[in-house]
């Protein structure tokens, strides 16, 4: 059945009963009946079932499992009022308060991967039961951290953590300074980057609310909430991670930005932290910087055979513009700097520009960009053109004076690598002549353009074989033929991946080739589409192409292409 009219509802419960409609007013109205002792709770979900021709689940009876609450994130069941009991196989029973929407169904379908079996519950039952099992599942998760992080005593073995504060940082609130030098705050703070480090995470996000303090992690791409806390100790959770990147805990007006260290497994990590006022406090965010982790060979990227080729030979032209355009996070700092490292030999002079230098690459001349004292990339280019150069790379491409520099050092004999902002490799050329760069100049310099996107990876510990909905496969792009041949898969959670299905990320990589022909479509102004439609002609995949062959080869799924991608 479609999704049930609500009045249609109210009206059903009042005949049965026999009582006034006005009985059922306002939100709470399953509540006010059973406390005002117009019906039992038993009667009143029989009623249910029978309007809505479901099963029904007294929520009150049931113990749910922590794996199973973590099959659908906390967000997902508030938002929908749904949650989440007990599985079997494929199959997932859900308690919902309308079991007849069908949108929201396949919502969670789509979320989890799982079949929705739905059942009706009353809804407040379902709100007292998600603050319970959710509250519970982080109460765990953070009992379980505090206890590692005392066997592990982390501050002193190589396994664990040590986080450095630099020394010459000066605290001028003693009061401040004494809370969040506390046992019990240094432990806390220390326990949520340690759980980030060891679960991959890229960036950490300590958020303040009226009534919270709200931890999320950015895990292959994804924010997730891991965890809630008093608002008490949100200013000495701050005031922790200031002391320890060198800023002013004294300032929580104005925005700031440092950066700290620390050890783990042996390694030094590095951590980028900004600060920014909210109205509710500070909101502070860890961008986490593992050198350790960084995979910078340029074959393990994910690269296809004909894309890989394609880059190999543009990086190794003696001049010439490589551009690597996609959102923020999308991996293009990783395929430049593998690039560099490919190309990187003691008879070659490779000079980088900034913003900031996020890794340290030996036998590579970094600088970062610092605007106060007039440093920009447009400067650094200049100066890198009376250095010698053999291969130049440009952090990102954001104004026009840098974007001249840059093609005019392609133009004179030097290889520049480059980022640009476009959701697509054809956008790329056409941005540059948006940006104020002759078309002659912009086709004659541009070797390759290469669009990226990063996808999360199936769970290698729990991938199994799955049949997706044959429309879902369609709107990816799948000939009915195509979906008669191939095996899809997905992760249907573990451990491992914290009940998600996936674990670490592949990229997608559109590459475009300059050719001739499109050099003469972009002398003649054509614009992204044509551009495009050439260099299909030539052998282009686009990023929903390349989507489907890692579907096909059991590497990511159809959520994933369609969550990165979009069809053209």
């Amino acid at each position: 059945m479609q999704k049930a009219d609500e009045a249609k509802l109210k009206e059903f419960i009042s005949e049965r009963l026999g009582i006034l409609p006005q009985l059922l007013e306002g939100p709470d109205w399953e509540k006010t009946l059973i406390e005002k002792k117009v019906v039992t709770e038993e009667k009143l979900l029989s009623l249910l079932s029978e309007f809505y021709n479901f099963p029904a689940v007294d929520l009150r009876k049931i113990e749910i499992p922590p794996d199973i609450v973590k099959i659908v994130p906390r967000v997902t069941a508030e938002k929908f009022l749904v949650l989440p009991f007990d599985k079997k196989g494929p199959v997932l029973k859900l308690a919902m308060a309308d079991p007849s929407d069908i949108q929201i169904r396949e919502r969670i379908r789509f979320t989890t991967g799982f079949k929705v079996q739905p059942y009706v519950a009353l809804s407040f039952r379902i709100r007292e039961k998600l603050i319970e099992v959710y509250g519970k599942a982080e109460e765990e998760f953070f009992s379980r951290l505090k206890s590692e992080l005392e066997k592990e005593k982390v501050a002193s073995e190589a396994e664990g953590l040590e986080t450095i504060a630099p020394s010459s940082q000066v605290i001028t609130l003693d009061d401040l300074k004494s809370l969040a030098s506390q046992a019990p705050i240094v432990k806390l703070v220390n326990a949520i980057i340690l759980e980030a480090l060891q679960k991959g995470a890229s960036d950490i996000h300590i958020e303040p609310f009226e009534k919270e303090l709200r931890v999320r992690y950015r895990v292959d791409g994804v924010l997730r909430i891991v965890a809630k806390y008093s608002p008490d100790i949100k200013d000495a959770v701050v005031a922790r991670i200031k002391v320890l990147s060198g800023l002013d805990i004294a300032e929580k007006r104005l925005p700031q930005d440092g950066r700290m260290k620390a050890t783990f497994k042996g390694r030094q990590i590095d951590f980028r932290v900004s600060t920014v006022p909210t109205i509710y406090g500070e909101k502070v965010v860890l961008r986490i910087l593992d050198k350790g982790a960084l995979k910078l060979d340029l074959s393990e990227l994910g690269l296809e055979e004909r894309e890989y080729n394609l880059l190999l030979k543009a990086i190794h032209s003696p001049y010439g513009m490589v551009l690597v355009t996609g959102p923020t996070g999308s991996g293009k700092t990783t395929t430049l700097y593998s690039s560099l490292l490919t190309v990187n030999k003691p008879e070659v002079n490779i000079m980088t520009v900034e913003d900031p230098v996020e890794y340290n690459l030996y036998g590579i001349n970094q600088v970062q960009v610092n605007p106060e004292i007039g440093l920009t990339f447009a400067r650094a280019l200049r100066a890198f053109l009376r250095q010698d150069p053999d291969i130049i790379m440009v952090g990102e491409i954001r104004d026009t004076e840098t974007a001249e520099i840059g093609v005019e050092a392609a133009l004179t004999g030097h290889l520049v690598l480059s980022t640009l902002h476009t959701n697509d490799a054809p956008s790329t050329v056409t941005r540059l002549v948006d940006m104020g760069i002759e078309p002659f100049l912009v086709s004659s310099s541009v070797l390759l353009v290469i669009a990226q996107r990063l996808a999360r990876r199936i769970c290698p510990y729990c991938k199994e074989p799955y049949k997706y909905p044959i429309e879902v496969l369609k709107e990816v792009g799948f000939t009915d033929e195509e979906i008669g041949r191939i095996q899809t898969y997905r992760g249907k959670g573990c451990e491992k991946c914290d009940y998600t299905g996936y674990k670490g990320r592949v990229a997608l990589y559109e590459v475009m080739e300059v050719v001739p022909e499109i050099r003469d479509a972009i002398v003649k102004g054509k614009n992204a589409d044509e551009i495009r439609r050439i260099a299909k002609k030539y052998g282009m995949r686009t990023l929903r192409e390349i989507g489907r062959i890692k579907i096909a080869k059991g590497i990511t799924t159809p959520e994933e292409v369609l969550r990165v991608t979009r069809s053209y």
